[in-house]
């Protein structure tokens, strides 16, 4: 690693707070992420007599709203400060989580799911990974991959916790609970970010140019092709991975593994994850993230063809950890590919589209493998054609970025 990349743990030090409320953020997006509410799936699905194909187009309805409003509402990121947009955000998702806790009719798990969405796999997360893309340039991807940790600890802890926590504590009770510890995040993210700018002030100092050594607005973003040429890699993971959490049930029917016995393997693919997710942080650093696209998707092809093949919980550890080493890049890669290709000054409008297009993926994953799993394709059959949806992925990005990267400023 070149001289001038400090080394880690003076890195940590000097940056703790700003990190450290990264990481908090993306912990509390777990709240509204799949592999969390998924946890309840069969307690929605019998409290409110639905089936697999029917929760699933309740899930996407709601992921789906979320994902328009993300469009407009993510722009925010470029104006106020985490701190301020916190105290907007993080209430009204425990409202969500008060919500889901009181509903009584299954019409009224759509906005339930649409807030839970928005609030957690949208907003809090979309704020952190902005935060990180703005505040640091030469250290991005470490900074990224740092703040990112937050999901993985919520991945590898959540799960396995509330499913055991539902032997012993009725469902509803334990959204009540996860209310109370949202918004006692509130006064730690104050103290953490009470030196916070704002953000024109941050990219006023922070200048990081796009292509063409400048800062795209979102309506140039939006007019060009490799925005566009990048969707099928937005969209993979967030459909099939979601797919694969929101479906864990009936996946684990299928692989006859009791619930528990799946969910005691998500810290073995949080390692993964997280081994993957430091990584790409300090190859970032190193390499920048043309080299790495067309490269990060490739083990989710091994991924679902084992995970399809395998008979029992060593089959399926090994598919997960190969899953993991894609979602551990794609919480620090995306983020700093739309900062180095388009420049950070408006990175909070350019990003609320690309994090448009992967809640719109969450949306679409659950609904399309819950309707061919009610047609009687179980998951497992269909994660064959998954994987050559990631093999067209990689094939895209590759061919995508190479016609862009020379565009780029040269490397300081």
């Amino acid at each position: 690693m070149p001289d001038r990349l400090p080394a880690m743990l003076p890195f940590l030090r000097a940056n703790a707070a700003f990190l450290a409320a990264g990481a908090l953020l993306t912990f509390t997006s777990s709240w509204g992420q799949t592999f969390f509410i998924s946890v309840f799936a069969g307690e929605i699905r019998e409290e409110f007599g639905l089936s697999h194909g029917a929760w699933g187009t309740i899930y996407a309805a709601g992921t789906f709203a979320s994902a328009v409003a993300m469009i407009w509402a993510g722009q925010a990121t470029d104006i106020l400060r985490v701190r301020a947009l916190s105290l907007i955000v993080l209430p009204l998702f425990a409202a969500a989580c008060l919500a889901m806790a009181g509903a009584t009719a299954a019409w009224m798990l759509v906005p339930v799911v649409f807030l839970l969405r928005f609030c957690g796999q949208g907003m809090a997360s979309h704020i952190a990974t902005v935060a990180m893309a703005r505040w640091f340039v030469a250290t991005r991807g470490r900074a990224l991959s740092v703040a990112s940790v937050g999901f993985a600890l919520g991945e590898a802890t959540l799960p396995v916790a509330f499913v055991a926590a539902m032997t012993v504590v009725d469902w509803r009770w334990l959204w009540v609970l996860v209310a109370v510890l949202i918004l006692s995040t509130l006064p730690v993210l104050g103290r953490l970010l009470a030196l916070e700018r704002t953000p024109q002030a941050e990219a006023e100092e922070n200048q990081a140019h796009g292509m063409d050594g400048r800062h795209w607005r979102r309506a140039e973003v939006l007019r060009h092709w490799l925005f566009w040429a990048m969707v099928p890699f937005l969209l993979g993971p967030a459909a099939f991975s979601t797919a694969f959490f929101f479906h864990q049930v009936h996946f684990a029917e299928t692989k006859a593994l009791i619930h528990l016995g799946l969910v005691a393997l998500f810290p073995v693919f949080t390692g993964a994850a997280v081994a993957s997710m430091l990584l790409s942080g300090f190859l970032i650093d190193r390499f920048g993230t043309a080299r790495l696209m067309p490269l990060a998707q490739a083990p989710m092809v091994a991924a679902f063809l084992v995970l399809s093949a395998a008979a029992g919980a060593w089959g399926v550890a090994l598919g997960m950890i190969l899953m993991a080493l894609t979602v551990g890049a794609n919480h620090t890669l995306p983020s700093a590919f739309w900062a180095e290709f388009y420049g950070t000054r408006h990175i909070g409008a350019v990003k609320a589209m690309a994090a448009a297009v992967m809640v719109f993926g969450t949306a679409v994953g659950p609904i399309l493998t819950g309707t061919l799993i009610d047609a009687g394709l179980s998951f497992d059959e269909q994660m064959i054609g998954i994987a050559g949806w990631f093999l067209l992925a990689c094939a895209c990005t590759g061919l995508a970025i190479s016609r862009a990267a020379p565009l780029l400023p040269a490397r300081a």
